[in-house]
C-alpha cells in the first residue's frame, strides 16, 4: 500500500454497467501496511497537530497577546468558562478543563479531516472510534461520581431521583439505571458517529454522481443539468458540514462536561 493510496479520496467506483451508489462498504477501507488503516492515520496525525499548533500558541505567551495566542486564548476561555464553569461548577471544573478542551480540538480536527482535500475522511464516521471515545468519557463521569459519592452512595445518587419513595422505586431505579449508566455512552458516540458517517455518505454521492452524470452517462441536456446540480449540491452540503462538525464537537464535550457535573453534583 503506497503513500498515495493513504491520501486518496474515499469515493466509490462507478462500473462499466451503470452508476454504483455509495454505501457503508466505502468506509471499510484496506490497511495501508499490517492491520494499520488510514483512520488510525489520521487519529495519530490529529494528536500531532494538536500538540503542535497548541504548543506554537502558548510557545511565546505575552501579557500583550499576538493573534496566534488570542486564537487559542479565545478558545481555550470557551471551553473552560462556557462549558466546563457552567456545567461542572466552580468548586470543581477547573481540574476538568485540561481534559474538555483536549477532547474538544481532538473531535473537531478528526471531524474536519472529512473536508480536507487528499485526506478526505472524518474518523469518526467509524462507529469503532466515536464508541472509544466515548468508553473515556463513560470511565470519566463514573469515576468521578464514585469518588465522590463512594460506590454505594453513587449508585443511590445515579439511580434513585430525590422525593421518590415506595413502590415507585421498582419502575424508576431500573430505568435510571439503564438510562445513566447504560445507554448515556451509546447515545454520545451514536449522536456523533451518525452525524459524521451521513454527512460523508452524501458528499460522497453528490460527487461521484456529478462525475458520472456529467463525464460517464450519455450527454444528454437531463444528465448535464443532473451533473452540475449534484456538483451545486456538494459545495452546499460540504459548507454546511462545516457547521455540523463543529457542533458535533461542541456538543460531544458540552455532553461530557454536563455527566461529570452530574456525578458531582449532591442531589440526583
Amino acid at each position: 500500500m503506497t503513500a498515495a493510496t493513504l491520501l486518496a479520496p474515499v469515493l466509490p467506483m462507478a462500473s462499466g454497467n451503470g452508476f454504483t451508489p455509495p454505501g457503508p462498504r466505502d468506509f471499510e477501507l484496506p490497511p495501508i501496511f499490517g492491520d494499520v488503516t488510514k483512520p488510525m492515520v489520521l487519529i495519530v496525525l490529529s494528536t500531532v497537530l494538536i500538540f503542535a499548533v497548541t504548543y506554537a500558541m502558548a510557545r511565546k505567551a505575552a501579557v500583550v497577546p499576538g493573534r496566534l495566542q488570542f486564537a487559542g486564548e479565545f478558545a481555550y476561555g470557551a471551553v473552560r468558562n462556557s462549558i466546563a464553569r457552567d456545567n461542572i461548577g466552580s468548586e470543581h471544573f477547573v481540574k476538568f478543563v485540561p481534559y474538555l478542551f483536549s477532547l474538544f480540538a481532538f473531535v473537531l480536527v478528526n471531524n474536519y479531516f472529512g473536508l480536507i482535500p487528499l485526506l478526505q475522511f472524518p474518523s469518526f464516521s467509524r462507529a469503532g472510534m466515536a464508541y472509544g471515545l466515548a468508553a473515556l468519557t463513560w470511565l470519566l463521569y463514573n469515576g468521578v461520581g464514585i469518588w465522590k459519592h463512594g460506590f454505594l452512595g453513587y449508585l443511590k445518587h445515579t439511580c434513585i431521583p430525590a422525593g421518590v419513595s415506595g413502590i415507585m422505586l421498582l419502575l424508576i431505579v431500573p430505568l435510571e439505571f439503564f438510562s445513566n449508566i447504560l445507554v448515556r455512552p451509546v447515545t454520545l458516540a451514536l449522536r456523533l458517529f451518525a452525524n459524521m458517517f451521513a454527512g460523508h455518505l452524501l458528499l460522497i454521492l453528490f460527487a461521484l454522481g456529478g462525475e458520472y452524470l456529467l463525464f460517464e452517462a450519455s450527454s444528454s441536456v437531463m444528465n448535464i443539468f443532473g451533473g452540475v446540480m449534484s456538483f451545486v449540491m456538494f459545495f452546499g452540503i460540504s459548507t454546511l458540514e462545516l457547521l455540523v462538525m463543529f457542533l458535533q464537537a461542541y456538543v460531544f464535550t458540552l455532553l461530557t462536561a454536563m455527566y461529570v457535573g452530574g456525578a458531582l453534583a449532591d442531589e440526583h
